[in-house]
């Protein structure tokens, strides 16, 4: 098992991570810095401080990650991937997201031996029908035991909007983890833009989620549900973010105590970020790049027609779409591509008057506490912790 783990740590961080040589020394990137008009005495952080830096040499990464970096198989999983650019075609794109699906998919038998035994949770598989065709299916974990009424999750699974599925290992032990701690999990297998699921872009998968949401709601009595808070991560994050706001404009906020996004990708690729979001300059090419990013929105929205459509991409959401949302925690982690992202957007809620958390997690990757759980175990159940912290507070 330990060798399992080891495969599926390595290949997972070096799928999406150039492994680089050993550390800059500290006056080469003093004298970057100094070049690019920083004061002789700061140095910036990651590329902002020296654009050739890789994300194993950069000092902030959480040496538990390093090391699993430097002592991980020889290979790059991702080496086969298709190339994109930022000009790349819709169907180009597609066939990004498939090979990426693919390439995610391979590590499953390692993340399978890696699982722990739940022998205290309970699970159950729904089939709720969509509006626009055939049934949503949603995965049930709950405690085997669950006495009173339970907080509710509606767990939203990472990919970009575009790729994989709930039943991949990662997701199903998010959703066992949290249940343990005492809570009904609602997973949800929304359409994708591309890959198994798809290719159905937005707002496909986006009404699913919608719908999932409303009948967790409607079904409140006779699930035991005292809360429901919608969680997700990276993709899923946009999606749990963007539910909300959908709910907001079209009149069915109540039916959602509270909102727990995780690196929410919450902004489209078009052709420029924000000046104010420096992670998309600090980190480029560490986890993600810009033509990755560009591939995902591509197959999102195939069209470039929802740009600043906020239930597409929330980050463009105003004050008055925003003014009655319900209570968001927003995680970031360090050395994330899309960070600022999720904090600016925690401010735009506070400056609506929602009750707004974001935290930042130093030396973090990308969604760290799914994608590597024994890796990082202490931060793994503190992610836990606060989100069942939240849910528990919202009970009614």
């Amino acid at each position: 098992m330990l060798g399992s783990r080891r495969r599926l740590l390595g290949n997972a961080l070096r799928g999406l991570a150039g492994a680089g040589a050993a550390l800059p020394l500290l006056s080469s990137r003093r004298a970057y810095a100094e070049s690019a008009g920083a004061p002789d005495d700061v140095l910036l952080p990651g590329r902002l401080g020296n654009p050739d830096l890789t994300m194993i040499e950069d000092p902030r990464l959480d040496p538990r990650v390093r090391r699993a970096l430097a002592g991980a198989p020889p290979g790059d999983p991702a080496a086969g991937l298709p190339t994109v650019t930022l000009e790349s075609s819709y169907e180009q794109c597609l066939d990004w997201v498939s090979a990426m699906e693919r390439t995610l998919m391979s590590q499953d038998s390692a993340a399978l031996a890696a699982m722990p035994a739940f022998d205290d949770v309970v699970e159950r598989k729904e089939a709720i029908p969509r509006d626009e065709g055939a049934d949503i299916d949603l995965y049930l974990d709950m405690p085997k035991d669950p006495g009173a009424k339970l907080p509710c999750v509606v767990h939203i699974h990472g990919g970009g909007m575009a790729f994989t599925t709930a039943t991949r290992p990662a997701a199903v032990r998010w959703r066992k983890t949290l249940a343990r701690q005492g809570m009904l999990v609602v997973g949800v297998e929304f359409r994708n833009a591309g890959g198994v699921l798809g290719n159905h872009p937005f707002p496909g998968g986006l009404n699913d989620c919608a719908q999932a949401v409303q009948w967790v709601h409607a079904n409140r009595d006779s699930l035991g549900v005292s809360s429901v808070v919608v969680a997700g991560e990276s993709g899923g994050g946009n999606l749990a973010v963007a539910t909300a706001v959908k709910a907001n404009l079209d009149g069915w906020v109540d039916a959602i105590d509270g909102v727990f996004a995780m690196a929410p990708m919450i902004l489209g690729f078009y052709t420029s970020v924000p000046p104010e979001l420096l992670s998309w300059r600090e980190n480029q090419g560490y986890q993600g790049t810009y033509e990755m990013m560009r591939a995902m929105t591509k197959v999102y929205d195939p069209r470039d027609a929802h740009e600043t459509d906020p239930t597409a991409w929330p980050f463009h959401a105003t004050e008055s779409d925003l003014k009655g949302m319900p209570p968001h925690i927003v995680t970031n982690y360090e050395l994330d591509l899309i960070r600022d992202d999720g904090a600016v957007f925690a401010r735009k809620l506070l400056e609506a008057g929602v009750p707004a958390v974001s935290r930042t997690i130093d030396g973090a990757v990308h969604v760290a506490e799914i994608a590597m759980p024994d890796l990082v175990p202490d931060l793994a159940r503190d992610t836990v912790q606060s989100l069942v912290g939240f849910a528990n507070s919202l009970q009614s």
